[in-house]
């Protein structure tokens, strides 16, 4: 174990310190809100429903009506539709026939459901004496009252906030902008696809993973490409995007080795939080910053860039749009393999998860778990979530586990 990796909650809370909400904000159609953070508080303007409707298909009446232990037999006297109220009232003894939906009729405080009623041979509609008031009515205001907080600002707008606040009239929100993220890889080894695979090099599958990731996130991204293992093209790359962008995200050169520069360059220019984290896979991981930007230097190996992502970058993005840091849910699962492992760090291993007849989570690897077998991602459903005591699985342990979601 590395003496100089700080723990994962360290790590996290380094993130929480350092990086700071965008402040631009723009109103928007609220068809285009989905996904996006509110800025603003919203109240609102009218109760809902506003006014006491009917929740079935049935007949409309005073309780009052009722004969105590009996059936009592009423007149029906017109009709109610949702958008087509009945207009008159309804006296006693009298029914009105109603739709789901329709405005109460004055002089009526329940409603009966067409199944719990009869119809006689002359037409009167025969109700029991076991109703109550308010029966099958939806109240005014009943879901919310006018003045009501609805939205809290910092919500990330899900399709049910597009439906309340539609529901409420309201048709632009002020949200805040996509913050702007752009990403490279680093390589002299890395080619892109179409190009020719020479000896001694590999297809970038990097930059397709974190494009693909990020397109799943409220942001706009940038794509820098493959950068050379050079110093200077280096830096003078990172200096010119932070003009442009809130993060930076490279894959790579971030380690030891002989031509991993990037290090090198953020201590010129920049300021380092970390280097080094205590999990497996994604050790290597650098955040820091640069003049106003967030830099996150993930490793170079396919899956540790995943892990690193999902445990690092999203929390930072989830800052950088508005949102509180919101952890991912950890469920429990019974193991059907061993797995090995030491103390002193938190391991993330590729699991395929499902329940059993029981509805109980059971959990099994997807086999070598190397850092750099991406089809241990690509076969998954989650990732087995071994913490810093754990120190190792048996079958039959339980086991946390995180569902992939890598919207947030």
């Amino acid at each position: 174990m590395d003496p100089d990796a700080i723990s994962m909650s360290a790590a996290l809370a380094k993130i929480s310190a350092r990086v700071r909400s965008v402040q631009a904000c723009e109103r928007l159609p609220i068809r285009e809100c989905l996904g996006r953070v509110n800025n603003e508080t919203v109240l609102s303007p009218l109760s809902i429903p506003p006014s006491a409707n009917s929740a079935m298909d049935g007949y409309a009446i005073a309780v009052d009506s009722l004969a105590t232990a009996q059936v009592t037999e009423f007149e029906e006297t017109g009709s109610a539709f949702a958008g087509v109220p009945f207009t008159g009232c309804c006296a006693p003894g009298q029914c009105v026939r109603i739709m789901t939906g329709a405005l109460i009729p004055d002089g009526t405080d329940a409603v009966i459901m067409q199944e719990q009623t009869e119809i006689t041979a002359s037409g009167k509609i025969r109700i029991d004496s076991n109703h109550r008031v308010g029966e099958n009515i939806r109240q005014a205001g009943e879901d919310i009252q006018q003045g009501d907080n609805v939205i809290d600002a910092g919500v990330r707008i899900n399709p049910a906030d597009i439906g309340v606040l539609a529901s409420l009239g309201i048709g632009r929100l002020q949200v805040k902008r996509k913050p702007t993220v752009a990403f490279f890889s680093t390589g002299d080894e890395l080619v892109s696809i179409g190009e020719a695979l020479e000896a001694g090099k590999i297809y970038d599958s990097n930059r397709y993973s974190l494009y693909s990731l990020l397109s799943r996130m409220p942001v706009d991204i940038i794509d820098l490409g493959v950068v050379p293992d050079e110093p200077d093209s280096m830096r003078d790359l990172l200096e010119k995007v932070t003009i442009q962008a809130d993060l930076i995200i490279s894959t790579g050169g971030v380690s030891v080795g002989e031509a991993d520069f990037i290090e090198r360059v953020l201590e010129q220019i920049g300021e380092i939080d970390f280097n080094k984290v205590a999990i497996k896979p994604g050790r290597p991981l650098t955040m820091a910053q640069i003049n106003d930007t967030i830099f996150m230097g993930l490793p170079g190996n396919p899956v540790a860039v995943m892990v690193t992502f999902s445990q690092f970058v999203i929390p930072a993005i989830q800052i950088l749009s508005g949102a509180e840091l919101k952890r991912p849910v950890l469920f429990r699962a019974k193991a059907n393999d061993k797995m090995r492992k030491r103390p002193g760090r938190d391991e993330f291993q590729r699991g395929i998860a499902s329940q059993d007849e029981n509805g109980d989570w059971q959990v099994r690897k997807t086999g070598k778990q190397g850092s750099g077998i991406l089809t241990s991602m690509s076969r998954a459903n989650c990732f087995i979530v071994l913490d810093t005591e754990n120190a190792g699985v048996e079958p039959g342990d339980e086991v946390n586990i995180q569902l992939f979601d890598w919207s947030w």
